[in-house]
């Protein structure tokens, strides 16, 4: 079990000595002799739980000490050590410097160990509590961004769609009429692109895995025959290689999330210049543990940005039209599954996505 570090803050020093004499063996002590050798200590100890301090120390009081360091230190629970009993100690003690308990001096052993007790466990609820703070701030700051995105992506194609009928409402002849309706045809795409983001975005905040038993072979079937259309509009070489040595459980419908929209990505962002364009898919099951490889010779992506594709919204290209989903998708899906993915990229020459995925 991890030891607390305690920071005990005296400029007695018989009672330095006593406290870690008495209490090492089943804390880390940290002394300090003066409020600024306190602060030091602090300030190289990021795991210091609590501190213990006197209120009567020489050139700063106790309590001017711990209200002091309350916005550099916020975590550390401050236990305030005084032989006064005087009332107005206390009440500028708790205004000041947030102060957790006070013990009174001479202090004994038990009531030390059991303040310590008592301040760890609140130490780690109110740790708990600021760490689902931050979980909802960043959890605000998304919905946000989220909400920004949805009202732009689906208002851009729509107004695409009445842009193109207000025109096509002034001719009378069908060829315009007609380049019109190819206008319009890429909008309603791209909302329908929209909407299936959405759905994948929605599928991953689901509470529970649909845990099934998967045959690659079978996954690979369907996507070849997925993909034929890809295939021949583009003239890819896409290969898909199976190899399966044991039984593998996991969410068939978010792992086929996560290959659509890789192998998407494949697709749109092939290099033009290539007269070889090509997309090889492997899957590898061995000991319960699926690796899955996907290798394009496409477009690339830069090193400097490779840290950055997993983001929500992040879109590194124009080549293709893309919301900003996908690739954040992926990310979330494998961390619901508990997998890990690598990516290897060169600008220019092409991606590979590495999956390893755990069998349920």
């Amino acid at each position: 079990m991890e030891k607390i570090e305690i920071l005990y803050v005296d400029d007695e020093e018989n009672n330095l000595l006593s406290f870690k004499a008495n209490l090492r063996y089943n804390y880390i002590i940290h002394l300090a002799s003066d409020t600024a050798a306190a602060e030091k200590i602090l300030a190289e100890n990021s795991n210091i739980r609590i501190i213990f301090c006197d209120h009567r120390m020489p050139n700063e009081l106790g309590v001017d000490f711990l209200g002091r360091i309350k916005m550099t230190y916020p975590r550390p629970i401050r236990i305030l050590l005084t032989a006064y009993a005087d009332m107005s100690v206390v009440i500028s003690a708790i205004n000041k410097g947030n102060i957790f308990k006070f013990v009174r001096k001479p202090w004994m052993t038990e009531e030390i160990i059991s303040s310590i007790e008592e301040a760890n466990k609140f130490y780690i609820a109110t740790s708990m509590l600021d760490i689902k703070n931050e979980e909802l701030q960043k959890a605000y700051d998304e919905l946000d961004k989220f909400a920004y995105s949805i009202s732009h992506d689906l208002r851009d194609p729509l107004t695409g769609v009445l842009s193109a009928i207000s025109y096509a409402l002034g001719y009378d002849k069908v060829k315009p009429i007609h380049e019109l309706l190819l206008l319009m045809q890429g909008s309603v795409l791209k909302l329908d692109q929209y909407i299936d983001s959405l759905r994948d975005y929605y599928l991953l905040r689901r509470g529970e895995l649909l845990i099934q038993e998967i045959n690659f072979s079978q996954v690979g079937n369907t996507i070849q025959e997925f993909y034929n259309i890809s295939v021949e509009k583009n003239n890819v070489n896409f290969s898909i290689e199976v190899e399966q040595n044991s039984l593998f459980k996991s969410d068939l419908s978010l792992i086929e999330l996560i290959l659509h929209n890789l192998l998407s990505n494949a697709f749109k962002y092939q290099n033009i210049k290539n007269e070889y364009k090509s997309i090889a898919l492997q899957f590898k099951v061995s000991k319960g543990l699926a690796t899955i490889s996907i290798e394009d010779n496409g477009i690339g992506i830069a090193n400097e940005f490779i840290d950055d594709i997993f983001r929500l919204f992040y879109r590194g290209t124009d080549q293709a039209q893309g919301m900003g989903f996908g690739l954040y998708n992926v990310k979330s899906a494998m961390v619901k599954i508990n997998g890990k993915i690598e990516v290897e990229s060169s600008l220019g020459h092409g991606t590979k996505f590495i999956l390893y995925i755990p069998s349920k």
